[in-house]
């Protein structure tokens, strides 16, 4: 983890999960790419409205190769389960 990353944890939406949003939210300045700077490009689905839940779900399915998607499968296998829980926890923080 960077120095950046350090910073206070906060318990995630799911129960008993502790991720860190201050983390995610550095790993989301590459989600703006496709996203969009607000992570709310209309042509993508928009990250913060989704649950904590559902973005670990789908990024961990991404990753594993069961959710078709050539570029978020590209993206998610590079994440580990700690960057999969610190990104959901910045973007189902957002309003």
């Amino acid at each position: 983890m960077t120095l950046f990353a350090v910073g206070v944890m906060i318990v995630a939406r799911g129960p008993g999960v502790a991720a860190d949003a201050a983390y995610g939210e550095y790993l989301a300045q590459e989600c703006a790419t496709c996203h969009g700077a607000d992570a709310e490009d209309a042509s993508i689905p928009p990250l913060p409205s989704l649950r904590y839940e559902e973005l670990v779900a789908a990024l961990k399915a991404y990753r594993e190769g069961t959710r078709p998607n050539p570029v978020m499968q590209s993206v998610a296998r590079s994440l580990g389960d700690a960057e999969i829980e610190a990104l959901a926890a910045y973007f189902s923080g957002q309003s």
